[in-house]
């Protein structure tokens, strides 16, 4: 009731009263439009709005609505906001308010439609329609009933009673869940109600019928305004693009590709970094927008943690690094399902399958791009990236050998063995003792006559000397 007392004053003092005093300065009227489904992005903008719309001085806010529904949270968080907004908040229906929508329009101090609008059939549901569980709905019946409550009750005299009427009859407000809820004359026990507009404006859930702006301004009673519409910022924007399903894709393929580039080189480089930026513009937009929760990201840390393990400390590949794999897969799939923790009663089974094959089917694609793609990089003779790696061959026909040229210089020289050669022992050629090996494996005792016959990995292969 008081902020309804407040919405009046604001009206006339605002608007008309602009008019009436000749004042050429316009109301500011703070309009945002939230044409989408309701969800943390929504949620997000609302609150960046009604910060601008106080730093603008706004005398009202209006939002242009047209929304299916979307997450209960998000919506009742919406709902507070405008109940706590000392501004009053109008809300234009442009199309449809449908389940989180009505919630979010009954919040509102006066609710304006387009014609052909509607308004209702707020049971929660999940993505394919089908009503979700009772503890659901008896919640949403509860906030229904609350949010048409707080709008207080209106007082008449009829015939000299006293009658006391809800402005917005929380009866009504629980139909729109509740297809039990019986009112006599509305609507039966078997139907979630739904509004028109002229239904609206009869039953006390629309004040008036309007087909622009302009219209609603003027059922408000302001005709000397200036709009301020929300812009989205550029952080907005991006966060949007990154969250397409085919950008998802192309991060997962950057971090995996990254992580195998980074694992075939020494050192920390740039494969590493990229894959780590790649983690990071997967994870924060999803973060942001309240699917990617603490304990998924964490979960994907590990894994990578594991398969270090995996590959720098444990020898050969097991456990750790079967489970950091699993973790790291299941990190990411979980991070695009809206769940909590592991209750999934809300989300459709093909999304899950979306998740799945979204995930690896881009890691088995990075881990392919990563295979192929390095040869065409980085060591193809025209690769684009073909100065970043070391393509020279050192061979030993372009004197390029990894062994004492003394040692080579030994082949067909002659000497003697000084030790039992079995197959292995110390022979004396020119003077100086070396290693060597009978060649055939034969024993040769010591002080017999040798011929080295080849010099390979630096070790001296002998045979008996025939002469």
């Amino acid at each position: 009731m008081k902020k309804l007392f407040y919405t009046g004053i604001f009206a006339v003092l605002l608007g008309v009263g602009h008019e009436v005093a000749g004042a050429d300065t316009p109301t500011r009227v703070f309009k945002l439009n939230i044409k989408e489904d309701i969800s943390p992005a929504a949620w997000r903008k609302t609150q960046k709005a009604f910060e601008e719309a106080d730093s603008a001085r706004a005398a009202v806010i209006l939002l242009h609505l047209n929304t299916y529904g979307g997450t209960l949270q998000d919506a009742d968080s919406i709902r507070t906001k405008i109940q706590t907004c000392r501004l009053p908040v109008y809300v234009f229906i442009d199309n449809n308010a449908a389940s989180a929508g009505a919630l979010i329009s009954i919040a509102c101090d006066s609710i304006y439609m387009r014609p052909g609008a509607t308004i209702g059939a707020a049971s929660v549901v999940d993505q394919s329609g089908q009503k979700l569980p009772d503890k659901y709905q008896s919640y949403m019946r509860g906030i229904m009933r609350s949010t048409a409550q707080a709008h207080g009750k209106r007082t008449t005299v009829q015939y000299g009673d006293t009658v006391e009427q809800w402005f917005r009859n929380p009866d009504i407000a629980e139909a729109m869940v509740d297809e039990s809820v019986y009112i006599p004359g509305l609507i039966d026990s078997t139907k979630i109600l739904s509004f028109t507009p002229d239904e609206a404006m009869q039953y006390g859930y629309c004040e008036g019928v309007a087909e622009n702006i302009d219209e609603v301004m003027h059922h408000i009673g302001i005709t000397h305004y200036e709009i301020i519409e929300y812009k989205p910022s550029m952080l907005e924007k991006i966060i949007g693009f990154l969250l397409n399903p085919v950008i998802h894709g192309l991060l997962i393929m950057l971090i995996i590709g990254g992580i195998y580039f980074e694992l075939q080189t020494p050192g920390i480089g740039f494969p590493l970094i990229a894959a780590i930026v790649g983690a990071l513009l997967y994870f924060a937009p999803l973060y942001l927008e309240g699917l990617a929760e603490n304990w998924e990201i964490i979960l994907f840390t590990g894994g990578l943690a594991l398969i270090a393990l995996e590959i720098f400390v444990i020898p050969g590949f097991g456990i750790a690094g079967v489970t950091g794999i699993v973790c790291c897969l299941c990190g990411l799939i979980l991070s695009l399902l809206d769940n909590v923790v592991f209750d999934f009663s809300g989300i459709r089974s093909d999304q899950i399958m979306r998740a799945i094959l979204t995930v690896t089917v881009s890691a088995a694609g990075g881990l392919f791009l990563a295979l192929w793609g390095g040869h065409k990089l980085f060591t193809a003779r025209s690769g684009l990236l073909k100065n970043l790696a070391l393509l020279a061959v050192e061979s030993p026909e372009q004197g390029y050998i990894s062994v004492d040229v003394e040692l080579l210089q030994l082949q067909g020289q002659r000497g003697k063995t000084i030790s039992l050669l079995r197959p292995s022992g110390k022979v004396i050629i020119n003077n100086h003792i070396y290693d060597a090996v009978s060649l055939y494996g034969d024993a040769l005792e010591p002080n017999t006559e040798i011929e080295v016959l080849k010099v390979e990995s630096a070790q001296l292969y002998v045979r008996k000397s025939n002469s």
